[in-house]
C-alpha cells in the first residue's frame, strides 16, 4: 500500500442534479461540477507538497477526466500526464442507467424497496449490471497495485467500495454512504479521512 492516496469523486453533472442514475453512461460536468473540481484541486495543491512525486490515475469517463484535468491545472501541472484505468469506472446499473428512481418505480413498482432490502448485494436487471459487492472485487486489485502516493479521480460507487476494502464501514453503511463531490478523501496508513 502507498503512504497516501487522495480519492476525488468527479464533479457534479446535470444527471447528478436530476437524480438520474449514470453508472457507466458517459456524461459531462456542469458548471457546478467544474467549480467543484477546481476547488478540490486547490485543496490538493496545499496538501501534496511536490505533485511530481505523485501518480495520477482516473476513470476513463469524460466527467472524471475533466475533473482530473481541472485538478492538475489547479495544482500547477499540465492537464495531461495522468493515466486511465478502466477498472475505476462507476458501478454498472444495467437497465436502470439513464433513469431516475421515479421513472423506474413507474415502470416497476417496488423496485426501490427491493434494492433497499440489501443494497450492497443488489444487482439491477440488465446485461453487465453489478452490485456494490461485485464492484468492490473489481477494484480491489487497483488499490493493491498502487505503489506510489496517488491522486485518484473516480466515482461514488468506487469510493463506497474503498470504505469497505479498508474495513472502515459495514456493507450496509457503505451502500448508504453519501459521497460528496466537493471534498477529498484521504487514505493514509489504512485510515480514511474526509478533507
Amino acid at each position: 500500500m502507498p503512504r497516501t492516496v487522495y480519492f476525488v469523486r468527479h464533479g457534479q453533472t446535470d444527471w447528478n442534479a436530476e437524480g438520474r442514475l449514470q453508472g457507466q453512461a458517459d456524461t459531462d460536468l456542469n458548471d457546478t461540477g467544474r467549480a467543484q473540481a477546481t476547488r478540490n484541486g486547490e485543496l490538493l495543491r496545499g496538501l501534496v507538497g511536490d505533485p511530481a512525486a505523485f501518480d495520477f490515475v482516473s476513470s476513463p469517463l469524460r466527467r472524471t477526466r475533466e475533473t482530473m484535468e481541472r485538478i492538475r491545472v489547479a495544482i500547477g501541472m499540465a492537464p495531461d500526464g495522468y493515466r486511465l484505468d478502466p477498472r475505476l469506472v462507476e458501478v454498472h446499473f444495467g437497465d436502470w442507467q439513464e433513469h431516475t428512481f421515479a421513472e423506474l418505480e413507474a415502470s416497476d413498482s417496488g423496485c426501490f424497496a427491493r434494492r433497499e432490502e440489501d443494497k450492497w448485494n443488489f444487482v439491477p436487471p440488465g446485461e453487465g449490471a453489478e452490485s456494490y459487492a461485485i464492484l468492490t472485487e473489481r477494484i480491489r486489485p487497483v488499490l493493491e497495485e498502487m505503489e506510489r502516493d496517488t491522486i485518484c479521480v473516480t466515482h461514488g460507487g468506487i469510493i463506497r467500495s474503498i470504505f469497505r476494502l479498508t474495513d472502515t464501514l459495514s456493507p450496509a453503511e457503505c451502500a448508504a454512504l453519501i459521497v460528496p463531490q466537493d471534498r477529498v478523501l484521504r487514505l493514509r496508513d489504512g485510515r480514511l479521512e474526509w478533507l
